[in-house]
């Protein structure tokens, strides 16, 4: 016959009928993320399973906040009439600026969206705080978790509460409806890997005189 063959597809079409394992692993990795972080939201409203619970979650989510991390770090080095524990904060309060910059920069980056059963009732928010990638609160805690085991000596008990209480920080933030569940996994990895960055660059008298000459 006079019929000509069929010219081949775009190479987006073949990609579309064709898609890679990588493609295939990463959608539904996605899939079962969003799936579970629904279903984690039991306190995401009033009216959800554990909604009686909201307030705990509430108070949990203020503990790992930055602002009254911040704070708190600031007035105890104004305070401490200490050269040693004058170190250990300012240490303390590089490593949680340190953190709001970098979370800030790869939520603007990323910019995935909070969950769509987050109700927007946070405690002080900025501008990336619309987005969910990664959880602000879980790095915050993992790298506060490593801080305080590696600088204070405390009893057994005690770390072992520091550890829950980073733990459980993690996991209101899903509870709450706020992230999704690779959001605070995410989050936890990174707070833990940049309190190695913050003891690579440990401030002292010697590597920071000037800052130190400040108090």
């Amino acid at each position: 016959s006079g019929s000509s063959a069929a010219p081949p597809l775009p190479e987006e079409d073949c990609m579309k009928l064709n898609p890679s394992f990588l493609g295939i692993a990463l959608s539904s990795l996605l899939a079962i993320d969003l799936w579970a972080s629904k279903r984690l939201g039991v306190c995401a409203g009033e009216g959800s399973a554990w909604g009686s619970a909201r307030p705990l979650m509430k108070v949990i989510e203020v503990s790992g906040h930055g602002i009254p991390w911040l704070l708190g770090t600031f007035y105890g080095l104004c305070q401490s009439d200490s050269s040693a524990t004058r170190e250990v904060l300012l240490n303390l309060l590089f490593a949680l600026l340190l953190d709001l910059v970098l979370v800030a920069v790869v939520k603007g980056l990323v910019k995935r969206r909070r969950p769509t059963h987050n109700k927007m009732d946070m405690f002080v928010t900025i501008s990336v705080d619309k987005y969910s990638f990664p959880s602000g609160h879980a790095t915050r805690a993992a790298l506060v978790c490593r801080f305080v085991l590696h600088h204070l000596v405390l009893a057994i008990p005690l770390r072992v509460l520091v550890v829950l209480w980073a733990l459980v920080v993690g996991v209101s933030r899903v509870m709450l409806g706020r992230h999704n569940v690779t959001d605070v996994l995410f989050g936890l990895l990174l707070g833990y890997a940049l309190y190695s960055v913050v003891e690579y660059c440990w401030l002292s008298p010697l590597s920071a005189p000037a800052l130190f000459a400040l108090w």
